[in-house]
């Protein structure tokens, strides 16, 4: 599929939502773009109207943005979701969603040319992008994390350890690290079934990624990729317990 894509584009602010308009029809890998002021506009367009792809706004009176994209996840063919937001303060709740993009306003031209791309590139699945998303999301949900201006999907798997810094929280990974405005105890709620354990107040790590637990001077620590983090007493016992488990369930394979 490389060209007349079907879009919904959803913005309860009338010049936002004429910006985005303008720039879907400006692309011409664009063929239709149907436009509503909020969900319920957005729903009496869908009754009439397959979309490829919507374009939505997050903060938006009535049903917001978030949870019209949880209904979307729940047609029958599900559109490919583009948040575009001027806010990341509800990043935490877009994890579990699949979005296939999650643009920051004021939208740039080149930003949302990317953005189609990947709509197109998703379409391009045996299955659509948001069924292949419901199906997997439990197992590894991405995160829109800022990566020289732009905004890029994370794989949680990706994740080797969370550092807490105030209400935002630092994604390290074999590579590097982010910043994410999410509560480190939002993480570790959201991702322990995932095996991700928290060993203290201001610490979160993949189970899988620890390689040791000791002590040291200065108390229990846990060794992830060469780096020494610590274990606080009150977490010891529970962390030395799933350690014990993950070890014979992988015996036991």
């Amino acid at each position: 599929m490389t060209a007349g894509l079907r879009v919904l584009a959803i913005d309860d602010e009338p010049p936002a939502l004429d910006e985005l308009v303008y720039l879907l029809r400006a692309d011409p890998r664009v063929g239709a773009v149907s436009s509503a002021s909020d969900a319920t506009a957005a729903l009496r367009v869908l009754r009439d109207v397959t979309v490829d792809a919507v374009f939505l706004d997050i903060r938006m009176p009535g049903l917001d943005g978030m949870e019209l994209a949880r209904v979307l996840a729940k047609f029958a063919v599900p559109p490919a979701i583009v948040f575009v937001t001027a806010f990341d303060d509800r990043a935490a709740e877009a994890f579990d969603l699949g979005v296939v993009d999650y643009v920051r306003k004021p939208v740039r031209a080149d930003r949302l040319a990317e953005s189609l791309r990947r709509v197109i590139t998703s379409r391009m699945l045996p299955e659509h992008p948001a069924v292949v998303a419901a199906r997997e999301r439990a197992d590894d949900p991405s995160i829109p994390v800022e990566l020289a201006g732009n905004t890029r999907m994370l794989p949680r798997s990706a994740v080797r350890w969370v550092e807490a810094q105030g209400d935002y929280a630092r994604l390290h990974t074999a590579d590097g690290s982010h910043l994410v405005r999410v509560p480190l105890a939002t993480l570790a709620e959201r991702w322990s079934d995932a095996g991700f354990v928290r060993i203290h107040r201001s610490f979160l790590v993949q189970l899988p990624c620890i390689t040791e637990l000791r002590l040291s001077g200065t108390g229990w620590v846990v060794v992830v990729d060469a780096n020494e983090l610590p274990v606080s007493r009150r977490h010891i016992h529970h962390l030395r317990d799933r350690l014990v488990r993950s070890a014979k369930q992988s015996w036991s394979r």
